[in-house]
């Protein structure tokens, strides 16, 4: 089976668009976060025809908004949510080995401690538990107590009037909005039909039974009827809104968990691992993240805009003030060098439950024949939650349908990863560019890195980089649009590369650039060009408002002082 499968641009869009118009599918899936493209692939795998309408960027929601963590959820232990843990454990086991070890790495974190005996016994308690529960396979070490002085070594930045030791264990994080574009193209591997910026407008009814969708495509204005034996909607924070549209009655209702997050240079923090902290209503992490830290997240409610939500000055200063209990020197608003943030999808029964409290844990629900859609979880279970759904919308098919095999199946780029790794220094010279460079890209690209490679033999210029101040290379960029379906400069910079929350600039400098190296590849005229970067300039404004207002209370706050 070959790679080129998996490529999503221009030619496969149209033949993409061809097939939704002629073929009758098994499962139309709705939906291009991680949940939705764990659906694709689900199904794909299994033999079964199918199709994923997204109506804007793989990932453009929730799914390129988290922690980007990869973890069993410690805080979920002290919920009895032991079966959430459990299950959560066990995918990152398979996720770092088997899966996706290209993408998803371990992470080292402290968990600082106050009190030198009951605070010690019962926090390794639970850490024991958290250790046990992933069962037999264990690719991550087990976590160990450390004295006051060990925790210095490993973090100067906390405070040791008040932190008297601490313990360590291991998680993984993952570039989310990667990660979840990798499993939509493993998909189209398999044979899914992959569609962005097409969106579900409405279901196509024969008598009682769901039997397709009339979908949008928002380039062109085309409207197409889908054949489809059963629609599987994973639409996450839109998923009341999709309902209502769709004028079908759930069995749960989604609430909105808005969690902000804040970037600060690594220079800010001396530490040389990861740090969670527990707060009064959650926890707060401290991750690694490049040359940079990210700090979050908040767990509040959410009833604003779901296309858009902005993390607020009062999101920043609780981020800042539970950072600052345990580090010295303080995190000042100056550090900020930006700020993102995420909606998460929580399934409620009741108006008045807290989101701190609502359990993480999904469900499926099949209201009409031909209709199953899926909701809450966390993003380390998204597999879990898609294999749910595809046994869930089996008996709709009226055919047999094999048992999931996704728990072993590699993603694109995971097979031969670690040989890859082993020959990095070849690849080196293959490719004319430094061996940190090709580790780099491996753990970004995996084995697709041949494919890089082959573009910068038919145009040596792209092993150059994009920016003297970014790692990225000229041909990531071309990739980005030529095989992982990047149809405008935002796609590109905020979640095929991390530009948008790795530059204090957000990518500006560089969008230009970006524009001239897609443009070719997506057809665009120079007007073209100048539209897209626009479109971006106008997402950074409204996206900088927060950090702006942060900036401002400082002058302010400076001033008085």
């Amino acid at each position: 089976m070959t790679t080129s499968k998996s490529a999503l641009n221009p030619r496969q869009r149209e033949s993409a668009l061809a097939k939704l118009a002629t073929e009758k599918f098994d499962v139309l899936v709705i939906g291009g976060g991680v949940t939705g493209s764990g659906i694709a692939l689900d199904a794909a795998s299994r033999g079964l025809r199918v199709a994923l309408v997204e109506s804007q960027d793989l990932a453009s929601g929730t799914s390129s908004r988290s922690s980007k963590l990869i973890h069993g959820g410690l805080r979920y232990l002290e919920q009895y949510d032991f079966k959430l843990v459990r299950e959560a454990l066990q995918e990152r086991e398979l996720m770092v080995t088997t899966q996706a070890p290209h993408l998803v790495k371990p992470v080292a974190f402290l968990y600082p401690l106050h009190e030198k005996v009951k605070e010690r016994t019962y926090v390794g308690a639970g850490l024991a538990l958290y250790d046990a529960l992933r069962g037999f396979q264990r690719a991550l070490p087990n976590h160990k107590h450390l004295s006051q002085k060990g925790i210095h070594d490993i973090a100067p930045s906390l405070r040791l009037d008040i932190v008297n030791g601490g313990i360590q264990y291991f998680d993984a994080q993952v570039d989310d909005a990667r990660h979840t574009m990798m499993i939509a193209r493993t998909a189209a591997l398999y044979g899914a039909t992959i569609l962005t910026r097409v969106s579900c407008e409405s279901l196509i009814r024969k008598g009682k039974k769901i039997v397709g969708a009339t979908v949008k495509d928002s380039t062109t204005g085309e409207s197409i009827d889908v054949s489809a034996s059963v629609t599987i909607m994973a639409g996450g924070v839109w998923s009341d809104l999709l309902h209502e549209k769709f004028g079908i009655t759930p069995g749960y209702q989604v609430r909105m968990s808005k969690g902000s997050h804040i970037l600060v240079p690594k220079s800010a923090i001396n530490s040389s691992s990861g740090i969670i902290l527990k707060t009064a209503v959650s926890v707060l992490f401290i991750i690694p993240w490049a040359d940079k830290w990210i700090v979050g997240t908040t767990d509040t409610d959410f009833t604003g805009d779901r296309n858009e939500p902005l993390a607020t000055y009062e999101d920043v200063e609780y981020i800042l003030a539970q950072a600052n209990k345990v580090l010295t020197p303080k995190l000042k608003h100056s550090d900020v060098l930006g700020v993102y943030a995420g909606l998460r999808p929580l399934v409620s029964k009741t108006s008045v439950t807290s989101t701190t409290k609502l359990s993480r844990e999904h469900v499926v629900d099949h209201p009409e024949p031909g209709f199953v859609s899926v909701a809450g979880g966390k993003y380390t279970t998204y597999r879990v939650m898609a294999e749910d759904a595809v046994d869930h919308a089996a008996p709709d098919l009226r055919k047999i349908v094999k048992e999931s095999g996704t728990k072993e199946l590699p993603i694109l780029g995971a097979e031969g990863y670690s040989a890859l790794v082993n020959n990095a220094e070849y690849l080196a010279e293959d490719m004319g560019i430094s061996k940190d460079q090709v580790i780099r890209l491996l753990d970004r690209y995996g084995s697709e890195i041949f494919t890089l490679l082959d573009l910068i033999s038919e145009e040596p210029n792209l092993a150059s980089l994009l920016s003297p101040e970014l790692p990225y290379l000229k041909v990531e960029i071309s990739y980005a649009a030529s095989h992982e379906g990047a149809m405008s400069v935002e796609d590109v910079i905020m979640r095929r590369t991390r530009i948008a929350i790795e530059t204090v600039d957000h990518g500006l400098s560089v969008a230009t650039d970006i524009a001239k190296i897609i443009g070719p590849i997506l057809g665009w005229s120079p007007g073209a060009r100048k539209k897209s970067v626009a479109a971006y300039e106008k997402q950074v404004e409204r996206e900088r408002e927060s950090i702006a207002q942060v900036l401002q209370n400082d002058r302010v706050s400076a001033t008085a002082n």
